[in-house]
């Protein structure tokens, strides 16, 4: 991926830690979530129930649907366990100057597990 694939998205300071962030980016719900100095992405619904993840809960490196709780991997997007089967697309994030830049293009399975690390998008779907 090149620097021209990734939208600016937020300041980091913008993320709380361990809280889930809905953004509707270019008309794609995302869900970022900050761990610390990482940042992940995912899309932002349930693949069981086709519900926001962004107001489930964050725990560890997972984020659990509030419908039926189901949890995906953070990572990967890989639930681990039903009734969720199928994983959420997850997407690449880089941090650039304290800065939030994602990819819309999903991550493949071979690079899923890589952390999220972001044109120009605040959480809230504004244009800066």
């Amino acid at each position: 991926m090149t620097d021209d694939d990734y939208l600016r998205v937020c300041a980091l300071d913008e993320l709380p830690d361990s809280e889930p962030v809905a953004a509707d980016i270019h008309g794609t719900s995302i869900v970022l979530v900050r761990k610390s100095d990482e940042v992940y992405a995912l899309y932002d619904e349930c693949s069981h129930a086709a519900v926001a993840l962004s107001e489930g809960d964050v725990d560890d490196c997972s984020i659990e649907c509030w419908l039926h709780g189901s949890t995906f991997d953070l990572r990967t997007g890989k639930p681990s366990g039903p009734p969720a089967t199928t994983p959420v697309p997850t997407y690449p994030v880089e941090l650039r100057g304290g800065d939030v830049y994602l990819s819309l293009k999903p991550k493949t399975t071979e690079t899923a597990a890589e952390p999220v690390t972001g044109s120009h998008a605040t959480p809230e779907g504004n244009q800066q």
